[in-house]
Order: structure tokens, then C-alpha cells, then sequence
């Protein structure tokens, strides 16, 4: 596509973003009653602070720059900047590129590090020093738990960005927090027909798993899913995340009689591992009179340039592609396009979609309080965001629409054309009851903050 260009300035990075005034009143963290305001950072000028907390480094920062990059266009449409992007194609009509209930729209960044206590330490200083009445983002579900957590403390609304872990709106599910990414549940039941169709039911799979809970629940869910297909699960080895060298993951699996190789791994990890298992013939070798083969339950865009040709052929889930061809989605990609030079990935889509879901609530609750917010967000159905009509489920705050299986592509045209859709798996197909054991949790009650 003649639109997208490689490469973007860090200056590019920064377009869009509004000046904070020095003069914005420190919020009183975790103090109920105070003045009079009804909820923490209650805005009382002109303008209104989000809060984007992304990984700048670490082992999931190529996302968390995609994140940051959809985050600040997602703010000039929500200013009347740019040419509205998804608020053209939105079911809700609330917002009009006039910002949010009068104000324009600030925003301060943090970097989550990929780890759970700086993206804490970051998250609480936007609360307590910026003022922000919405935290949003990261890459990480350990960060997502852990943020959340903080935010339902704190008594602010937080928009998960990529949390693909079942426990985000599982056992530690909040009556705060939101995720619009899908779920490694909703991964193994869109992938197993798929895998069954491709490689059959007589398969023996070793897993490769990063060490955190994300990696956990996506190793039982994608096991579970496999299993009812009739595949054996013959190993499960944790992985540390940003563990950069696999070698010493990747040598046993050679020698362990199975014929599938299950990478839960993410981002720069997913690369590294992928990379390395070719580099030991791993996709070379036959066993038990079948081709070996990988499966990567998770993808990204991102992580497939990373890993170049190595992707070929392989199969995976996304929540979201460049590819799509309804109009939601086309506006995205045409916006971004315009904006950076390249498409945008499921990264910068997830998160552009959570900060004008956020605005939208607010506008229809007529208020940034999180517990008018939150009953404005629950239940909520919309299209018009990419991946067809969509539910904000009350019960868990899990959202509900189609997953994407993918495939490595055989011959691309380009640097960014490496995945293909291979089906749109409906949403009733993933969709399951919110109390069954990997999932209970109690979402509590709300909490305003003051």
C-alpha cells in the first residue's frame, strides 16, 4: 500500500498531544471527602488528563509504542482534530470531535517497563501528581492486574490495553477496570477447529510458556482446547519472560517424541524463541511420520515483522488486523496511515478503541465519575469499532466480539502484509459463562475515590 512509509520520527510520536498547564492541582490520593469534590481528580478547568502507561522498554516495547502512537490520535479526533477516524463510523453519535463533556482532551505517559511494580509506581503518579481521571494501557497481563488493582484503590477508572491473560477479567476482575482484548480462553476455542482441520487429532504437543499469568493461563486454555481434539499434551516448560536466549528451552523439545511446539510467548520473546527454534531445525524435522510444526496461540503484526520469514505458515490468534475490510476498521487503518507512514497493529487498534469507548461513557454518563461511567460501559453492545458488533459484558467487563485466526503468509507483499485472516470466528463461539472455575471472581463494588 502506497500509503505506508517504513520508519517514524520520535517528534512524529508526539504530534497531536496537548500541553499540560504547570498550574494543575495536585488530586488527594486515596483521601475520601476531600473539598468538594465527588470523585478523585474531578476536573474543574478547561481540560481533562488521561493517562497512557505503556511499555517504552522492556520485552513488549515495539507494542507499547504502537499503543502510545493510537493513544495520541485517538485524542486530536476526540479534539475535532485530524478526520475523527472511528467517531465516522461509531454506532454511538455522543462524541463530536468537541472533546469530552466541554473539555479538551490533555494526556501524561508513563513507561510500565513491562513490570508490574514500575507500571504501579507510574500509575500512581499520574493519579497523584497529573491528576488523571482514566489510567489505560500496557502489554502485559501482570501489569494489567496490577494497575487495575491500583486504579479500584484509587478510585479511578482504568481501560486495560493488551491483557490477554483469563484473570484480567477472571479471579482478579474489578468493578473499575475494563478490557476490550480478547482472552486466551477465547484464543484455544477459536483455534482448536482450526488446528484439528489443518493437522488432524493424533498430534503431541509441547508447550513453551512465559512464567507469568498470562503465560499460565494461556498454556491451560490452548492444552485444554487441543486435548478435546484428541491431541496429547506432552510437556509444559516455564519460560522467564525477556529471557532473550531459548536454546536451552528449545534443544529438549527435539528429543521429546512430540510433533507440535506451542509457543506461549509475546512480543520480542515470541520472536526470539520462534527464531531460534528454526535456527535449530526444528520446522525441518519429522516426528512420528508427521511434519513438525509451531503454533503461536497469540500474534501480532508487530511480532511477525520481527520474525520475518520465519512465520510462514503458522497459525494463531489476533484480536485485530490492518486487513479488515469493514468500515470501521479502514478508517482506522487510513487514519493511522496518514498519521505515521504504516498500519496500524492490534496494539494501537485495542487502545485507540479503549480511549474513545472511555470518552464515549463519560459523554453518555454526562460525567467523568467512574461509577456513572462504569453502569454507562456495562452491558453497552456497539459497532462500527472493527470486529463487527461488540458487548461490554456487565457481569466481568469482558468484552465479547470476533476473534481472528491467522496464518504466517506464504509469499507477502510487503514488510507489513505477513498475516492472513483465515477465519472470523463469531463471538458466540468464544463466548462463555463468566463463573466457570478458570474465571470466578467477584467484580466488588465501585469506587469514585473521594
Amino acid at each position: 500500500m502506497t500509503l505506508f512509509k517504513q520508519g517514524v520520527s520520535r517528534r512524529g510520536l508526539m504530534r497531536g498531544g496537548i500541553a499540560l498547564s504547570a498550574g494543575l492541582a495536585a488530586p488527594q490520593f486515596f483521601v475520601r471527602g476531600a473539598g468538594a469534590a465527588t470523585y478523585l481528580n474531578e476536573p474543574t478547568g478547561s481540560t481533562v488528563t488521561f493517562g497512557f502507561n505503556v511499555p517504552q522498554t522492556g520485552a513488549y516495547a515495539d507494542e507499547g509504542a504502537d499503543e502510545l502512537r493510537a493513544y495520541q490520535l485517538a485524542v486530536k479526533h476526540l479534539n475535532g482534530e485530524g478526520d475523527g477516524g472511528m467517531l465516522n463510523t461509531f454506532t454511538s453519535k455522543a462524541l463530536e470531535g468537541k472533546g469530552v463533556l466541554g473539555k479538551k482532551v490533555a494526556f501524561v505517559t508513563g513507561d510500565t517497563q513491562t513490570k508490574s511494580d514500575a507500571a504501579r509506581a507510574s500509575a500512581k503518579r499520574m493519579i497523584e501528581k497529573d491528576g488523571v481521571v482514566m489510567v489505560t494501557g500496557g502489554s502485559s497481563s501482570g501489569v494489567a492486574i496490577a494497575v487495575q488493582s491500583l486504579c479500584q484503590e484509587a478510585g479511578i477508572t482504568f481501560m486495560a490495553g493488551l491483557t490477554h491473560s483469563n484473570d484480567t477479567t477472571g479471579k482478579d476482575r474489578r468493578r473499575n477496570g475494563f478490557r476490550h482484548f480478547f482472552n486466551a480462553y477465547m484464543s484455544g476455542a477459536a483455534l482448536a477447529p482450526v488446528l484439528k482441520a489443518n493437522y488432524g487429532t493424533d498430534r503431541k504437543a509441547y508447550h513453551l510458556t512465559a512464567d507469568y499469568t498470562w503465560g499460565w493461563t494461556q498454556e491451560e486454555s490452548i492444552a485444554n482446547s487441543t486435548e478435546a481434539i484428541g491431541w496429547e499434551t506432552v510437556n509444559k516448560v516455564r519460560t522467564p519472560l525477556g529471557a532473550g536466549d531459548f536454546s536451552q528451552y528449545i534443544t529438549p523439545v527435539l528429543n521429546s517424541g512430540a510433533d507440535v511446539l506451542i509457543l506461549n510467548h509475546y512480543g520480542k520473546d515470541m520472536v526470539n524463541s520462534l527464531t531460534q527454534a528454526v535456527q535449530f531445525g526444528l520446522r525441518d524435522k519429522q516426528v512420528n511420520g508427521k511434519d513438525m510444526v509451531v503454533v503461536v496461540p497469540l500474534y501480532s503484526r508487530l511480532m511477525a515483522q520481527g520474525a520475518g520469514a520465519n512465520v510462514k505458515g503458522i497459525f494463531g490468534s489476533t484480536n485485530w488486523h490492518w486487513s479488515l475490510t469493514d468500515a470501521g476498521s479502514q478508517a482506522f487503518v487510513k487514519s493511522f496511515g496518514a498519521e505515521y507512514g504504516f498500519p496500524p497493529s492490534q496494539a494501537a487498534h485495542t487502545c485507540y478503541v479503549q480511549a474513545l469507548l472511555y470518552a464515549d461513557a463519560a459523554q453518555r454518563a454526562g460525567t467523568f465519575a467512574p461509577c456513572e461511567l462504569g453502569k454507562a460501559l456495562e452491558g453497552f453492545e456497539f459497532d462500527g469499532m472493527g470486529n463487527g458488533p461488540t458487548l461490554y459484558r456487565a457481569e466481568d467487563h469482558q468484552c465479547f466480539k470476533k476473534v481472528l485466526v491467522v496464518k504466517g503468509k506464504e509469499n507477502p507483499s510487503s514488510q507489513f502484509d505477513l498475516l492472513e485472516v483465515v477465519e472470523e470466528v463469531p463471538r458466540e463461539q468464544v463466548t462463555y459463562d463468566p463463573n466457570i472455575p478458570q474465571f470466578a471472581g467477584e467484580l466488588g463494588p465501585c469506587n469514585n475515590g473521594a
